[in-house]
């Protein structure tokens, strides 16, 4: 899922806003190197712990969404236990 419009919708917090950036710029990280005003943004929502809690989510969210991208893994068609079972996905 991807949410294009957080920024011009009135429908988050200050704190959601500031996850939100947060998520896209360490998303980008290679593009925007995560700019200060976003990280200082968020030390003013989140305690250290949360930020790192919050980096570590992004980062597992990413790391897994390369992972299928990669693997050419398609929507919908994981089977539990079919790699074991040595079945194919159909």
């Amino acid at each position: 899922m991807k949410l294009n419009a957080w920024r011009e919708t009135p429908f988050f917090s200050d704190r959601e806003r500031a996850a939100l950036a947060w998520t896209e710029a360490a998303t980008n990280v290679s593009q925007t190197h995560v700019p200060d005003d976003v990280f200082d943004e968020l030390k003013k929502n989140f305690s250290e712990k949360e930020i790192v809690h919050l980096t570590l989510a992004v980062a597992m969210i990413n790391l897994w969404n390369r992972v299928a991208i990669s693997l050419r893994s398609l929507p919908g068609h994981y089977r539990a236990g079919a790699a074991k079972s040595g079945a194919a996905a159909s």
